[in-house]
C-alpha cells in the first residue's frame, strides 16, 4: 500500500510540473558591440540608439543609432570631445539616453570622462527632436554639476516640463526647468542620495577597486506613470527611495522640508537602471543576480529573468508591442569583460 501510494504521489508531483505555466520571458540579442555602452533608448517608431561613456581611449563615438544592429554616430555633425576642443560644443562623456513620450531623445553628458572630474562647461542636457533634428542644450554651471559630479541618468516629464537626473559621482539629484533652463541640486549629501556601506559580490567575486567597493551614490531613476513621484536608489545600496514631484519642482522648500518628503519604498538590491511601464510596475537591473526585478505598484519585489548572459544589466527602454530593452555593460570585469557589450530584449 505504501509503495502504491508513493508511487501515485511521484506520478501526481510529474503531472503538476508538466502543467506548470512557464512564464520566465526569453531574452533575443538586438546587438552587440566590441566597445562599452550603457544607455539605451527606443523611439516610437522602432529607433534605436545607444550611448558609449568615455571611460576609455577607444570610445569609437558618444552616441549611436543601431541601423541593422550596428552603431552610426548620432546626431551626424555633432563633435567628439578631446582636451584641445571646446567641451561646450561637444560630447564629453555621454552616460545615458532616452526618449520621451512625446518622441524626442535626451543625451545626458556628464562630462566627466574617465571619472577624473568634470571638464569646464561640459555638463549638458539635450534635446534632439527626431523630426525636425532641432535640438536644445541645457548647460549646468558650477553649483549644480560639482567637480566630483557625474550626472548618471534623467527622466522627462513633457506635462510639467522638468527633468529629474541623478548625481552617482556626488549624491544628489537636479531638477530641470526645461522652459527657463534654470536648474537645481536638491537632496545634495541626502541619506537617500548616497552609497551605502555594504559589500557587493557579483558573479562570486567581491566588487572591489584599489581593496574597496566602489561608492556609487543615486543613480537609477524613474517617473512614475502617474508623474507624482521620482523612484531612486544609490548603485552601492539596496535600497529604494521616492519623493514627490510636486515637492521636487518647489524652489521655496528648504533642504530640510524637501528631506522629509523623501520616502523609504523597499529593499531592492543592488541596482543599475530602473523604468516604469504604464502600469506602475518598475523594473530593476539586479547585478549580483544577473537578472532583472520588478516592483509591483504595492512595491513587492518579484523576479522577472534571470540569465547568466545579463552580465550587469545596465539602462532600459520601454519599445513597442511591449518589448522591454536593456544593456550588458559588464563593469565588474573592468577591460576584459567575457562577453561583447549587447543589447537584449525581453517580453515580461
Amino acid at each position: 500500500m505504501f509503495a502504491r501510494n508513493a508511487c501515485l504521489l511521484v506520478l501526481l508531483v510529474l503531472l503538476c510540473a508538466c502543467g506548470e505555466k512557464r512564464d520566465t520571458p526569453e531574452l533575443e540579442i538586438v546587438a552587440e558591440s566590441g566597445h562599452r555602452w550603457t544607455g539605451v533608448a527606443v523611439a516610437k517608431n522602432g529607433r534605436i540608439f545607444v550611448n558609449f561613456p568615455r571611460w576609455s581611449d577607444d570610445v569609437p563615438m558618444s552616441v549611436a543609432e543601431l541601423v541593422d544592429g550596428k552603431p552610426v554616430a548620432f546626431p551626424g555633425g555633432w563633435d567628439e570631445w578631446a582636451p584641445e576642443k571646446d567641451a561646450a560644443k561637444t560630447h564629453v562623456c555621454v552616460q545615458s539616453v532616452t526618449v520621451d513620450d512625446e518622441g524626442a531623445l535626451w543625451i545626458l553628458d556628464p562630462a566627466n570622462p574617465k571619472f577624473a572630474g568634470v571638464i569646464k562647461r561640459g555638463p549638458k542636457l539635450s534635446r534632439h527632436d527626431l523630426k525636425s533634428k532641432i535640438a536644445r542644450i541645457y548647460r549646468f554651471d558650477e553649483k549644480v554639476a560639482l567637480p566630483n559630479s557625474y550626472l548618471n541618468d534623467v527622466r522627462v516629464d513633457t506635462k510639467t516640463k522638468t527633468a529629474y537626473m541623478t548625481d552617482s559621482g556626488a549624491g544628489g539629484l537636479v531638477v530641470l526647468d526645461l522652459e527657463s533652463g534654470r536648474s537645481r541640486r536638491v537632496l545634495d549629501g541626502h541619506a537617500s542620495t548616497m552609497a551605502e556601506p555594504i559589500d557587493i559580490t557579483i558573479e562570486g567575486k567581491a566588487w572591489k577597486r584599489g581593496g574597496k567597493t566602489p561608492q556609487v551614490h543615486a543613480d537609477g531613476i524613474g517617473l512614475s506613470p502617474d508623474r507624482k513621484w521620482v523612484y531612486y536608489q544609490a548603485l552601492t545600496g539596496r535600497t529604494m527611495y521616492r519623493v514627490s514631484t510636486v515637492a521636487l519642482r518647489d524652489a521655496s522648500l528648504s533642504a530640510e522640508a524637501l528631506a522629509k518628503q523623501v520616502e523609504r519604498v523597499a529593499e531592492s538590491g543592488v541596482s543599475d537602471g530602473l523604468i516604469f511601464d504604464a502600469h506602475g510596475n518598475l523594473y530593476l537591473s539586479s547585478l549580483e543576480e544577473n537578472a532583472v526585478n520588478r516592483l509591483t505598484p504595492s512595491h513587492e519585489r518579484a523576479l522577472v529573468v534571470k540569465d547568466e548572459r545579463l552580465s550587469w544589466p545596465d539602462s532600459f527602454a520601454l519599445g513597442r508591442d511591449g518589448w522591454i530593452y536593456v544593456t550588458t555593460a559588464q563593469i565588474h570585469q573592468g577591460d576584459t569583460p567575457r562577453d561583447p557589450f549587447r543589447v537584449w530584449r525581453f517580453k515580461p
